[in-house]
């Protein structure tokens, strides 16, 4: 238990900006989870359509301090690279 006013503060704080990494970071990954499922299941359309979106995200959670920007550069790579092996 914090002992202090500005620790009491900083828990809150805490508490606070945890839930919203949280939810950032599972929305990141069910979109990921999204297009990986339509590039096994070999659906062209649904993983050209889903990927804009996850690159959008992907920058995003750059922004945001979610992931490291050599992450995101190498899952942006990845997937862009398993979509175009489809087309």
């Amino acid at each position: 238990m914090p002992n202090h006013k500005s620790a009491e503060k900083r828990v809150r704080q805490n508490e606070k900006r945890r839930a919203v990494n949280r939810s950032n970071r599972g929305s990141l990954r069910t979109q990921i989870k999204r297009l990986r499922t339509a590039l096994t299941a070999g659906d062209k359309t649904q993983s050209q359509e889903l990927l804009i979106p996850t690159i959008a995200l992907i920058d995003k959670s750059v922004n945001k301090g979610v992931l490291h920007k050599n992450t995101a550069a190498r899952h942006k790579s990845r997937l862009t690279m398993h979509v175009n092996e489809l087309s």
